[in-house]
């Protein structure tokens, strides 16, 4: 039966993909001609993928990529023994400092469960979160905020969450400590539930204790680089940018 199947499945193919399914049955004989034992493939083990040969590597563009090299290279400098995250992407920027700090905390709303010796997860909110005030040298909080009060992530839905969410980061950032922020950036708006997108200006007024040590942004659309700039940039005239700002406590 499962042979069956296979053989229907290459047939489908055959006539959305006539010219892959021809090149593959060439690689197959070829492979045939000159495997042995296990190594010889069975109607039953066979699965054509036809696609892979036209695709990319792979996708280095885009404000999740980008961020996430922008802020490691920033904990990297730094270098502090303790760096907790608040919500950002876990395979990505979180795996990456994980290779260089002693310790990361990874606080979510959502469980995370994970062997790594040196990462721990922290169920909590980033509305309240588990930290004393001015105790965190090394934090970050990329596109995470403009989730808040949503509900999308079983959070309750609250409009000012955000406001709420970027004081308890201010709050919690020692003197002298780094706070890494990314959100997306652009005519300020809602799009529920999905997120929020901010005048970079928002977030600065938010951020009244602390100080902007630099600014870069990302620009719409599947862009391969962030652009660094001298203080905030209007980005009222783009629909989904993402701004990139480093914070610390004078």
């Amino acid at each position: 039966m499962k042979r069956l199947k296979n053989i229907i499945k290459i047939a489908f193919k055959f006539f959305s993909r006539p010219a892959d399914v021809i090149q593959f049955l060439r690689d197959m004989r070829h492979w045939q001609g000159g495997a042995t034992g296990p190594w010889r493939a069975t109607w039953s083990d066979i699965k054509p993928m036809l696609k892979d040969r036209h695709e990319a590597a792979g996708s280095a563009k885009g404000h999740y990529f980008l961020q996430d090299i922008w802020a490691a290279k920033k904990v990297h400098e730094l270098n502090p023994k303790l760096h907790v995250d608040v919500g950002s992407r876990v395979d990505g920027f979180v795996a990456s400092v994980t290779s260089f700090c002693d310790e990361v905390q990874y606080v979510d709303i959502r469980e995370l469960e994970t062997g790594v010796p040196n990462l721990k997860g922290i169920q909590g909110t980033a509305c309240e979160l588990p930290y004393a005030d001015r105790s965190l040298e090394s934090l970050s909080c990329l596109h995470v905020v403009e989730h808040i009060g949503l509900g999308r992530y079983g959070d309750p839905v609250d409009a000012s969450a955000w406001l709420q969410g970027l004081k308890e980061l201010q709050r919690v950032l020692a003197p002298g400590g780094q706070l890494l922020f990314a959100t997306p950036c652009g005519r300020e708006r809602v799009v529920f539930h999905a997120h929020r997108v901010f005048d970079p200006k928002t977030i600065l007024e938010a951020m009244d204790e602390l100080e902007l040590m630099s600014f870069a942004f990302i620009e719409d659309g599947n862009s391969t680089s962030w652009i660094e700039s001298d203080g905030v940039k209007d980005m009222s005239g783009y629909s989904y940018g993402c701004g990139l700002f480093q914070f610390t406590r004078p």
